[in-house]
């Protein structure tokens, strides 16, 4: 059995994004010379009004509370995340995630939108709303042997194609269990062929 592969789209949307910063560029002068006019009349009237008011609350680095880098996956129910420049849906869509249970790697966080990492290294924002707490992992090679057991004499179950979605069921110091749903099979492939987990972590059922 050969089982294969993934991922994603560019959004040509992101010139809306660059046409904008030029066209308020035409402006820049004009509006430094009315904002530091604007601070000067009004600064010291800002401060006394602030004057005894408690500060705003800053919001924490990471909200969720969770550990910063972790694994994730794509839990969009039709399987699509819209990647953006930044944490907000006024930020411009960079590219369209197309694979649900995608593996993905939080680096960073703000409010409600989590900056993900994916496998070929590019960097964008998601609402928390299209991730997932279960792991899953991509083959990093061709036709990477899935075996009944985990060792290297074990009846072959399946030959795995580069970029294919396997969820994790388990992993030792060298192999990791784990299935395609999709496809009814399930075995043990050697760790080092799997994005989506860190050397020397403990991945439990």
């Amino acid at each position: 059995m050969l089982i294969g592969c993934l991922t994603g789209t560019r959004r040509s949307d992101r010139g809306l994004g660059m046409m904008f910063r030029s066209f308020s560029a035409l402006f820049r002068a004009d509006s430094l010379a009315l904002v530091l006019l604007s601070f000067a009349v009004t600064g010291t009237t800002v401060a006394q009004q602030n004057a005894g008011q408690p500060s705003p609350q800053v919001a924490p680095a990471n909200p969720s509370g969770l550990a910063i880098p972790r694994w994730v996956s794509i839990g969009a129910k039709n399987g699509e995340a819209n990647l953006r420049t930044g944490p907000g849906d006024r930020y411009p869509i960079d590219w369209v995630l197309q694979r649900r249970n995608l593996p993905v790697e939080v680096v960073g966080e703000f409010e409600n939108w989590r900056q993900i990492q994916v496998q070929d290294g590019t960097v964008g924002w998601v609402h928390k709303s299209m991730l997932s707490g279960r792991r899953t992992a991509t083959v990093v090679d061709a036709r990477v042997r899935m075996r009944e057991d985990p060792d290297d004499d074990a009846p072959v179950v399946a030959f795995i194609e580069a970029g294919a979605v396997v969820s994790l069921r388990d992993c030792e110091t060298t192999w990791c269990q784990v299935t395609i749903a999709s496809h009814g099979v399930g075995g043990w492939i050697p760790r080092e062929m799997l994005w989506g987990l860190y050397d020397g972590e403990d991945v439990g059922r």
